[in-house]
């Protein structure tokens, strides 16, 4: 049969899930010739699989104290960024960590209510380009056109190690959920991320034994700030460990895996912590729970997009843009490989920022239309409201913290206000040649990954003066000439994330006068 061209886009992304959907929403509002493809049946099909036991990692705080829907968001992990009447994931579950049955309901639900463009039931098979170099996209027997492409399909391939004999073990995709069938086994889970927690927290009630393994040790979530460490919620078989109950975590390598003639294994470990010590312990089941990848296997070679982290990821610019492919793009957790393992770009509650970042980029590049700013005076005290003002309210800044900033342009007529821009996106393009402006950030002290994150030292509120010092998350003010970094300024941190009292004020108005009124150029700091 013969190939019918089905359609012709400015826009396609792929996959309908969350980060599809965002930009989809963006996109339509804006009037853009867009379509959304997706191989499942209905939007957020992912979910309908993962977790494998169903519990969200991302939480649904309802009951917050306020009521603006934007500073709620701050603990609304999960909603997308929608029109005032737009569902929440509230409106499917009240549970703290939410079924992600939940998910997928309010995603199609999301979906249908902002009417976006989505062609169900399309499995993209190759991907290529044509002699006018539009992405050519073959699915079934039509083919479909576009100028830019977004690839939001998420890391959907198994992550598998290179391990002689691990071809032989269970995997995280498909290994039975029910306890009763690891009832007296002893069980390796290799990994250490919250999908083997996950798993092996299951089976504490019925397993005789469960050591996990990977060469690195865990981090939790509350030492890092970065969610995607070991979460509480998860690390029930911590204190199974510890206060000898059968189980352990090993820091070990995997050099090899062999399935006996009875069906247990032999698993030989080399220990990071014990002089390189190598033992073979034997199991009757190892479960790979070692995570995700990219999947770029429909792409032809002409489109072929360089890899990045143990080729996990698609390599990206500050825009998300492919480093060797012009007009691909990516979102969702695949824009983690900009800030991997820093911020929260590989989850809602941190790409449907970014979604909406790039949605502004391509704006800029394609349409001709500038980056939304507003025009304000440029004298210290007008400045200083406008920079606590957002601080205050912005969700943006506080779910990716460090890697969005505001961006105040200052010249001799007063200010620009640009909001929510990449930081990366300003140090690369144009926006980094200006010669005058600031960046407005949230961010994290020097010390935050402190040994004991239940200890540590606060600043006190009489202690402007080292308010550099502040570990907790707190407003950073730093001002440049092109990319050139000429001072800083630290907000002192705030107990309840509020910075309106004069000790947040006052300090920072001094400095932007000082700012204003110095006489020569600052010498300038080191970036």
């Amino acid at each position: 049969m013969v190939s019918s061209y089905v359609s012709e886009r400015d826009y396609v992304i792929l996959g309908a899930g969350p980060a599809g959907l965002q930009l989809g929403y963006f996109l339509d509002r804006a009037g853009r010739d867009y379509e959304i493809l997706e191989a499942a049946p209905r939007a957020g099909s992912f979910f309908d699989t993962y977790p494998r036991h169903r519990k969200l990692l991302s939480i649904n705080k309802i009951y917050t104290g306020y009521d603006d829907r934007e500073i709620n968001l701050r603990w609304d992990w999960n909603s997308l960024l929608g029109d005032d009447e737009a569902p929440r994931l509230a409106d499917f579950s009240d549970d703290y960590f939410p079924d992600a049955a939940a998910l997928t309901a309010y995603l199609q639900r999301y979906a249908e209510h902002h009417g976006l463009r989505i062609r169900y039931r399309t499995p993209v098979s190759r991907v290529s380009r044509d002699a006018d170099g539009r992405f050519r996209l073959r699915a079934g027997d039509g083919v479909f056109l576009a100028r830019r492409l977004v690839v939001a399909t998420g890391t959907s391939r198994p992550y598998v190690p290179d391990v002689p004999g691990i071809e032989d073990v269970e995997a995280y995709e498909d290994v039975s959920v029910d306890r009763a069938d690891f009832r007296g086994q002893r069980v390796l889970v290799l990994g250490k991320g919250n999908s083997a927690f996950e798993t092996a927290d299951n089976l504490v009630p019925t397993a005789s034994l469960i050591h996990l393994a990977s060469p690195s040790s865990i981090r939790m979530a509350w030492q890092t700030h970065f969610v995607g460490h070991l979460r509480a919620v998860n690390n029930n078989l911590l204190d199974t460990y510890q206060l000898k109950s059968q189980n352990a975590l090993l820091d070990a390598g995997v050099e090899r895996i062999t399935q006996r003639p009875d069906g247990t294994f032999g698993v030989l470990f080399r220990y990071a912590h014990a002089n390189g010590e190598r033992e073979e312990l034997v199991y009757d089941r190892v479960i790979r729970c070692t995570g995700f990848r990219f999947d770029a296997s429909i792409f032809d070679d002409d489109v072929q997009p360089e890899l990045t982290l143990k080729d996990r990821f698609p390599r990206q610019t500050g825009e998300w843009e492919s480093t060797n492919v012009p007009d691909l793009y990516f979102g969702g957790t695949l824009m983690q490989a900009r800030d991997y393992k820093k911020t929260t770009s590989a989850f809602i509650h941190g790409f449907r920022y970014n979604m909406r970042c790039l949605f502004r980029i391509c704006n800029e590049k394609y349409h001709d239309e500038p980056w939304p700013r507003r025009r304000l005076a440029g004298d210290p005290e007008t400045l200083t409201h406008a920079m606590l003002q957002r601080i205050n309210a912005s969700s943006a800044l506080w779910q990716q913290f460090g890697y969005l900033a505001d961006m105040v342009q200052v010249d001799d007529d007063g200010g620009a206000y640009f909001e929510e821009v990449p930081v990366d996106h300003v140090h690369e393009g144009p926006y980094g040649e200006h010669p005058d402006y600031y960046l407005v950030t949230l961010e994290y002290g020097p010390d935050h990954q402190h040994d004991n994150p239940f200890a540590v030292e606060r600043v006190a509120r009489n202690e402007v003066d080292r308010a550099e010092r502040s570990n907790f998350l707190h407003p950073v003010v730093r001002r440049y000439r092109g990319r050139v970094l000429l001072s800083e300024h630290h907000v002192i941190e705030d107990l309840l994330a509020e910075w309106k009292e004069r000790e947040h004020i006052d300090p920072l108005q001094r400095f932007l006068e000082a700012e204003r009124t110095a006489a020569g150029a600052p010498a300038p700091m080191s970036v």
